[in-house]
């Protein structure tokens, strides 16, 4: 059941994240509904294909697909004013990535994977979406060079694999610490170390 309510709700998260930036690059319609959709369910996919699941299974959820198209045709029809009232939030991805970090390390988790698996399965649910439709829509991905993104997915992957979790809701609990840290490191600006290599001027 919580795997179920978590996957639902990353999926509405991301599709609506996905449609906003396809909005704001001045996608077309085609380009909105590719775009959310990518979003929400790009994490997964890629996480099924380290891990071993067949792809098929993608295929194979149908009632998500329905939601994430309803939620997308929703950001298309609303008015400006609301849309950039989405955006200004930005908190979507906060919570498509809490929802799927836990829900990707879950499901890792439930096929016997190692702790690492575990991990990786939760930052590339979490944050594999978005940065391919970063990727798309021809900007940098903000996970790969600002915000502590990636780092509570990790962390929610390693609470799931060390197996401290037993309870229903427990897990929720964790999805709620995972967006509040989210959020609070969004809100003050907090960035992991970064080391940049200065051009070599030309003589």
């Amino acid at each position: 059941m919580v795997w179920d309510v978590l996957n639902m709700i990353g999926t509405i998260a991301f599709a609506m994240s996905g449609a906003i930036v396809a909005l704001k690059v001045k996608y077309d319609i085609i380009g909105a509904y590719v775009l959310g959709l990518i979003t929400a369910f790009g994490g997964g996919a890629v996480r099924n294909l380290f891990i071993g699941i067949p792809i098929i299974e993608l295929w194979q959820q149908n009632t998500l697909f329905i939601v994430a198209l309803i939620t997308i045709s929703i950001v298309l029809l609303l008015p400006d004013n609301s849309v950039r009232l989405l955006t200004k939030w930005n908190i979507f991805d906060s919570i498509g990535l809490s929802a799927f970090a836990v829900q990707g390390a879950m499901y890792a988790q439930s096929i016997d994977l190692p702790l690492l698996a575990v991990m990786f399965a939760a930052a590339i649910t979490g944050a594999g979406g978005g940065i391919i439709r970063d990727v798309l829509a021809q900007q940098k991905p903000n996970v790969l060079h600002q915000d502590v993104y990636v780092l509570w997915a990790l962390l929610a992957g390693f609470v799931i694999g060390m197996e401290w979790l037993s309870e229903s809701y427990q897990f929720y609990i964790l999805f709620a610490v995972t967006l509040i840290l989210r959020g609070i490191s969004h809100r003050f600006g907090w960035s992991l170390p970064t080391r940049t290599i200065q051009k070599l001027q030309e003589d």
